[in-house]
This record gives C-alpha cells, sequence and structure tokens, in this order.
C-alpha cells in the first residue's frame, strides 16, 4: 500500500471513529462520520486498482510423439526432434513403470553450456507414468538448442536444485560446462529444436 493510499485510510477511520463517538452534534457527527466512510471506500479502491496484477507464465506444447506401449525407457514425446519452438514450451515424456531415479531436462544452446529446466528449482514431475517440465528458451531466432533429458540420482538432484536457486538468487543464470554435470546424472535422451522467434528478454 502507497503511503498516500495509507494516510486516507488512517484519516478515514479517524472520521468515521469520530462520527460514531462524538455525541454533542449529530449533524458534525453525521458529516465527519460520512466523510470517513468515504475516504476509506476511496481508499480501498485505490489500493485495489494499484496493485500489480501478477505476471502468470504462459506456455506452448509443441509437436507430439505417439507413445508405443510397453514404455520401456524414458522419452521425450515433445517437442519431437527437429521441431522449430516457442520461448516457453511444456516439455512432455514417458518413463518405465519400476523407474525410480528424478528426470532433468537440460537445454545446451550455441554457448556449449548446459541449464536445468525446472518449475521452480524441482526435478520434473512425474506422475503415471508420464513426466514434464515446463521448458524456457532465451535465444535469438533459429538459434539451435539440444534438448537433453538427464536420469539423476539423489545428490545430482540436490546440486541441480541448489545451482538453479544461485542462479535466481543472484538472477544470473551462467550455464554449467560439461565437467560440471554430477556423475549422478545420467544422459537418456536427447533432441534438437530451432527457436522460431527471438527469445532474448522473454520473462
Amino acid at each position: 500500500m502507497s503511503t498516500g493510499t495509507l494516510i486516507i485510510v488512517i484519516i478515514g477511520a479517524l472520521c468515521l471513529l469520530f462520527g460514531i463517538l462524538y455525541t454533542k452534534k449529530s449533524t458534525l457527527r453525521v458529516a465527519v462520520g460520512l466523510i470517513g466512510a468515504i475516504l476509506l471506500i476511496y481508499g480501498g479502491y485505490t489500493y485495489g486498482n494499484i496493485q500489480p496484477v501478477p505476471q502468470i507464465e504462459t506456455f506452448d506444447v509443441g509437436n507430439k510423439l505417439k507413445v508405443t506401449y510397453p514404455v520401456k525407457a524414458v522419452q521425450v514425446l515433445s517437442p519431437v526432434d527437429g521441431d522449430t519452438i516457442k520461448c516457453r514450451i511444456l516439455t512432455l515424456g514417458v518413463y518405465p513403470e519400476a523407474h525410480d531415479k528424478d528426470i532433468w531436462v537440460l537445454l545446451e544452446p550455441s554457448d556449449e553450456k548446459f541449464y536445468p529446466q525446472s518449475d521452480d528449482t524441482n526435478t520434473s514431475y512425474k506422475e503415471d507414468g508420464q513426466w514434464q517440465v515446463v521448458t524456457r528458451f532465451g535465444g535469438d531466432e533459429g538459434e539451435t538448442y539440444h534438448l537433453i533429458v538427464y536420469e539423476a540420482d539423489d545428490s545430482a538432484s540436490a546440486f541441480f536444485s541448489e545451482t538453479i536457486a544461485k542462479w535466481k538468487a543472484a538472477n544470473d543464470y551462467v550455464g554449467l560446462e560439461l565437467d560440471e554435470i554430477p556423475e549422478g546424472a545420467v544422459e537418456i535422451d536427447r533432441i534438437k529444436v530451432t527457436l522460431g522467434r527471438d527469445c532474448r528478454g522473454v520473462h
């Protein structure tokens, strides 16, 4: 709440309180109380209108492969290899029934560094043989990315989560070198996609 709005609300509350408690002149009491009520309503209306509207992240879903059952390995279903994609997409895949490792998607753009993808700092969401994660691109139109899927043990997952948390806190997403990827993360699938528009500065 801004200082001006806060002052209006305080004055309105005092006027309303005066109108309730003052008993000598009924006309003055009603007038001041009415002013207080109007100020409170105005302050509340102003506060409601100046609040920033939360930005809701939107994403697209690319082309999708048909699932072949039974699923025998972790696999990317969408996007598909060679897709032209937008700045924010939902990467979808499947995993076999007995799979008990975490699944992470890492992007490798033209700088040849690796960027773990996450809805916050968590692993890809898994349920009933399917997994997904919102994947964010920040490069130039026509830039090629490798979208790489890793299986990760607990230690590797913790490393990726902590890395994302540090980048977010510093607002500096520097990427990982290949030799920084922990041994507990094993590459299991990889596709190549191309940006269909300029995504730099898109949040």
